[in-house]
């Protein structure tokens, strides 16, 4: 399918408009279109996408990789910005994710249910069903950096593929890409790669560019560098960083400087990788990773580091948001169980715990465990259903037994010690005050006893997220 792209506007002051036809430089061809407004009357703003024409989130990476979004209508319709993303509207167009902005409530009442209830296998089928889901969430990087710097012979290396195939991004030309453009990988499944247009040498124009490139939609950055790492890429570092993102700088043409420069390439290389920290350190940023490859060698150099990186960042964004999500679930249901408990254990209502002898702190210990869902029947089967050793689980615990509990906490230790003990006997013998300070010395046992299980399942449910990632 032809595709025919917004024109370049604020390059010319000519009346006639520029379209390029077709997905690839090899097959492009110009259409000339006499305009009927100027480019002074031209508004600025988001091009309304084709509904046709969004990103299928349960679709295999097409092989018409290059795909510019949103198509015209009306190819004498106003002109827009070089910079103008393709982006829509409507939030159910929207290309890019981040994870999940608002977090499916049916999963946070089934967790809490579940968690309420001290049923860790329910919680284990809730948290393996919602990162299952995360784990196919689409992820939006995009590779920016000054024009001329091969972003878009990059992007192909990346992809795998050379520049000559149909579906390659156009390469050889400076600002070639005029407009973002996003391409697909077989490498990378749900990955969208956007190519966007060169940053110019215009460092005032910086903001302008990131409010353009609406920066806050890409999860993760690529800035492309080659010959020098300017102050210009080290202000857009700073930018990437003040938004919170993640980012590579990636030196992209080291065949060539190897083959050009005298020094040796031990050398050449600690003085490139110098250069790009120095710089960013002047404008006050944090070292990020940096990869020195060739575009024309994607097996060689820092290349299969950079991919093996890529590939840990893009399920850590993935993952990120989910898990932020469900932590703070089982965080909120647990603190609201202990503070229903407490209430409990003032007004003494052990027997709504499941205690009947107060005093006696074995039985106390094996009431919270089951309470929470985390006495050894119930890990025993979370254990099964997760494909580990119960005691993986049970090693992690300070509650697994009065002995443990007793040896690792020396308050509660010294509270349950004979000489206190006859303390407790004595005080028993004294009307009221006895009465008084006995009840106090009981509520701070369960207390703490109620805080170490609850410790205790924080760290169960924690170790469950984390083995729960695919």
């Amino acid at each position: 399918m032809q595709k025919i792209l917004p024109r370049q506007t604020h390059r010319s002051e000519s009346s006639y408009t520029a379209v390029r036809v077709g997905g690839n430089k090899k097959n492009q061809r110009k259409v000339f279109l006499r305009d009927t407004k100027t480019r002074e009357n031209s508004p600025r703003g988001c091009w309304e996408a084709c509904p046709d024409r969004h990103l299928d989130l349960n679709m295999k990476p097409s092989l018409e990789s290059c795909e510019d979004t949103p198509l015209l209508s009306d190819v004498t319709q106003p002109t827009h910005s070089l910079h103008t993303p393709l982006l829509t509207s409507t939030a159910s167009d929207m290309p890019y994710n981040t994870g999940w902005s608002v977090f499916p409530k049916e999963i946070a009442i089934n967790m809490e249910k579940a968690l309420g209830g001290g049923n860790l296998l329910e919680v284990v089928s809730v948290v393996r069903g919602t990162l299952k889901k995360a784990s196919n969430a689409p992820v939006s990087i995009a590779v920016t950096g000054d024009s001329g710097n091969g972003m878009s012979s990059f992007i192909n290396a990346l992809r795998g593929i050379g520049h000559e195939e149909e579906d390659s991004a156009p390469t050889g030309v400076v600002r070639t890409t005029q407009i973002p453009t996003r391409y697909f990988s077989p490498h990378f499944p749900n990955v969208v790669l956007w190519d966007l247009p060169g940053t110019g040498a215009a460092i005032q124009s910086l903001e302008s560019y990131m409010e353009e490139m609406k920066f806050s939609q890409y999860d993760l950055f690529i800035i492309i560098a080659s010959e020098q790492f300017s102050m210009n890429l080290a202000k857009l570092a700073k930018i990437i960083q003040g938004l919170g993102k993640r980012f590579y700088v990636v030196w992209t043409k080291l065949d060539r400087d190897l083959s050009t420069s005298a020094l040796l390439e031990e050398r050449l290389l600690k003085n490139i990788w110098e250069n790009i920290r120095e710089t960013l350190q002047k404008e006050g940023v944090c070292e990020p990773n940096i990869f020195l490859v060739s575009s024309l060698e994607p097996l060689l150099h820092d290349f299969p580091k950079l991919r093996g990186t890529l590939h840990r960042d893009i399920s850590d964004i993935r993952y990120h948001g989910p898990l932020d999500s469900l932590s703070h679930i089982y965080e909120k249901a647990i603190k609201d169980k202990v503070t229903t408990c407490r209430g409990k254990i003032v007004s003494k209502s052990f027997d709504t715990l499941g205690i009947w002898n107060a005093d006696d702190l074995e039985e106390s210990l094996m009431a919270y465990r089951l309470l929470f869902g985390v006495d050894d029947e119930s890990l025993q089967q979370m254990a099964q259903s997760m494909g580990k050793p119960m005691e993986e689980y049970r090693a992690i615990m300070k509650s697994r037994d009065l002995y443990s509990v007793l040896r690792e906490d020396w308050p509660l230790s010294c509270m349950n010690c004979n000489t206190v003990s006859c303390l407790y006997s004595f005080l028993r013998c004294i009307p009221l005050l006895g009465d008084f300070i006995f009840n106090s010395l009981r509520k701070w046992k369960h207390r703490r006893l109620l805080e170490i299980v609850a410790k205790d399942t924080r760290a169960i449910l924690k170790k469950i997220l984390t083995q729960s990632i695919i």
